[in-house]
């Protein structure tokens, strides 16, 4: 009876995960198929699972687009979401070793200042923070589209949970070796905390890759377009093109299901050492 149960239990559970893998695959579904097919099929009161003929023509057509510099908006998107990333993963793991293992007074006190900017909403610093980019003459640059987004204080707070739980024997041997916090950070801290860094860069990456707003308004010349700012313009209020907004859609999610499925198992690791949860 016992046996009956439990194999009972496993195939509910069974069942659950694939009607929810099934539903969270609906929209890539989507995606792919009218990405590959024509605006009729599109827009048919028909629904067939796969278009009656597959076009796959409109990756080219894409690409091939003069109002629209797809290639270079995708390169724009990489570079950028690699230097923020790096960027980030640097002052965020600083910051977070300093609060988690370098003793100084208000140490408490600045790490709630960090928490406090958590709870400030982004458009009450947009404004200033746009302002304070046009005055630098940052806008349509790879400065003005990078660096304001490198101070990240969640990321910031993941380290130092991390940092917290980070074993003391490995710092301890490197005062012996005569190593200061410095040393110690790079040569002993950072090597062993392979989780944490590959957690909080799939996180930012993919923040950086899926942000809009903020490249849309500094990003005013089309050289300075992103992916995201490529795709808005599919649908403007005098046209809708629709199959190469599925199709550019599609491609643009290629680097994050590469990104994600190459990191999953750091991430997890990652978020679990961090102490998210405690």
């Amino acid at each position: 009876m016992r046996q009956a149960q439990l194999r009972l239990g496993r195939a509910l559970r069974a069942a659950v995960l694939c009607a929810l893998a099934v539903l969270f695959l609906v929209p890539f579904y989507l995606l792919v198929r009218n990405g590959l097919a024509d605006e009729s099929e599109i827009t048919a009161p028909g629904w067939t699972f796969l278009p009656r003929h597959l076009r796959l023509g409109n990756i080219g057509e894409l690409f091939a687009d003069p109002a629209v510099p797809m290639a270079h908006a995708l390169w724009n998107s990489t570079v950028i979401a690699v230097l923020t990333t790096a960027g980030t993963l640097l002052l965020a793991s600083l910051a977070g070793y300093g609060l988690a293992r370098i003793p100084y007074p208000h140490a408490q006190g600045v790490f709630y200042a960090i928490l406090g900017t958590l709870m400030v909403p982004a458009a009450v610093t947009f404004v200033p923070t746009f302002v304070l980019v046009s005055s630098l003459g940052w806008v349509s640059s790879l400065r003005g589209l990078v660096v304001p987004t490198l101070f990240n204080a969640f990321a910031a707070f993941v380290f130092r949970q991390f940092f917290l739980g980070f074993p003391h024997e490995l710092e301890d041997a490197a005062r012996v070796d005569g190593l200061g916090y410095w040393r110690t950070y790079w040569r002993v801290v950072v090597p062993n905390s392979g989780p944490a860094f590959a957690a909080v860069g799939a996180i930012v990456f993919i923040g950086s890759w899926n942000a809009f707003l903020w490249p849309l308004v500094i990003g005013q010349d089309q050289r300075a377009w992103t992916v995201q700012v490529a795709l808005s313009t599919f649908t403007t209020a005098q046209n809708v093109n629709l199959h190469e907004l599925f199709t550019a859609a599609a491609v643009s999610i290629v680097p994050l299901i590469v990104v994600f499925v190459g990191l999953q198992r750091f991430i997890v690791a990652g978020v679990e050492r961090s102490g998210i949860d405690d």
